[in-house]
């Protein structure tokens, strides 16, 4: 099983961070001053909902990615926002990361009003132990989540569920549409659900706008039936995994496999597993290879032509790239995925290698298999 399982807690961030307020719209980082995103960058998710298709992932705050100081990582979401890198993903089990977004808010206030709060945009997830649902056990997780990034309304709430075989997920979905109803929550949406069950909780009547879904020039899972189902439903994907954990980068292009020691990060050991299970490291260099002659071609990164082709595949709202806020950051290279444009040569090349790797959906299964078996 890669996924964390965590009963949610909430923390006191607030108490750390009060001195945390000052010099805020001075404190930019080199890198991200006067960076200004161009309009392909963003997409009208729903009506009300303008996102960044570059999501700030928060999976990395949740523990093995390294030691993140709050104070430090507040600061470093300035600098994220400042660049127009606007919408957060995170969860209700990613440590503290509610806690941010409520921090966040509370200072972006502070220091721009209401004005400047209006443009983020943070999509939490509830991952509940299956069994019995109610509508006050719903109700009472929808509000820590709402108290702990202190809003009164959640942008977006992805709901993940462990077992298929409990049809409970049914009941804790149609109650989450009533509280969409009474206010609560703006917009319905999954992680990690299947088509099949994805279809189910359509013919339920239940109107979900996304689902999250792992997808990458290594695992292209979704392209078997996810992305079919979702483009006849309206229904879009936020995807992560996308750069393999960073694995998929010049960093690791022309070296030799990695030892275990050196894959010291929880996405590292992930997506080096995704990988041993495509093709191997052999494989993984020859694409690597190829990404670099596309990327210096374009002058951009070979991360950047990675995370460029899966968000021009249909469906694809956005791609959700980790933070590790105050640790490392990568808002520069990050913008330079909306300044060129694969030709069909390119793709004819990245296709290529994909062709020569196992096929994951027989290996593994569809989308989110990963975790149930």
């Amino acid at each position: 099983m890669f996924w964390n399982k965590q009963k949610k807690t909430g923390n006191n961030l607030t108490n750390n961070l009060t001195n945390n307020l000052t010099n805020k719209t001075n404190n930019t980082n080199n890198n991200s001053k006067n960076m200004m995103l161009p309009e392909n960058s963003y997409l009208q998710f729903t009506s009300d909902l303008k996102i960044c298709r570059i999501l700030n992932g928060m999976w990395q705050v949740s523990g093995g990615h390294g030691r993140i100081n709050s104070k430090t990582a507040i600061e470093s979401m300035f600098e994220y926002v400042d660049a127009g890198f606007t919408t957060w993903d995170l969860a209700d089990h990613y440590g503290p990361a509610e806690d941010f977004i409520g921090e966040f808010r509370r200072q972006l206030i502070a220091t721009g009003g209401e004005e400047a709060v209006n443009k983020i945009q943070a999509f939490t997830k509830w991952v509940p132990r299956p069994g019995k649902m109610t509508k006050a056990l719903v109700e009472e997780n929808i509000n820590i989540s709402l108290r702990r990034m202190d809003v009164k309304t959640l942008d977006l709430m992805q709901f993940h569920w462990w077992e298929y075989g409990d049809s409970n997920y049914l009941d804790a979905l149609k109650y989450m549409a009533e509280l969409q109803t009474e206010g609560k929550i703006k917009h319905l949406a999954l992680t990690n659900f299947d088509t099949e069950h994805l279809q189910i909780i359509t013919d339920a009547g239940i109107k979900i706008v996304s689902n999250q879904v792992q997808f990458s020039l290594v695992d292209r899972r979704p392209q078997v039936n996810m992305i079919k189902f979702c483009q006849e439903h309206d229904i879009k994907l936020f995807t992560y995994g996308t750069i393999c954990g960073g694995l998929l980068s010049e960093k690791y292009l022309g070296k030799p496999e990695p030892k275990s020691l050196e894959i010291n990060t929880t996405s590292l050991r992930k997506y080096k597993q995704m990988i041993d299970a495509w093709g191997g490291w052999g494989l993984f260099q020859e694409l690597l290879t190829t990404l670099k002659n596309i990327a210096n071609k374009h002058q951009v990164s070979i991360t950047n032509v990675a995370v460029n082709y899966i968000l021009n595949q249909p469906s694809v709202g956005g791609v959700i790239v980790g933070t590790r806020l105050g640790i490392a950051e990568h808002l520069q290279d990050n913008g330079q995925v909306f300044s060129f444009n694969l030709d069909a040569e390119d793709v004819k090349k990245i296709d290529a290698i994909s062709q020569q790797s196992r096929d994951l959906y027989q290996l593994i299964g569809d989308c989110g298999d990963e975790y149930r078996r």
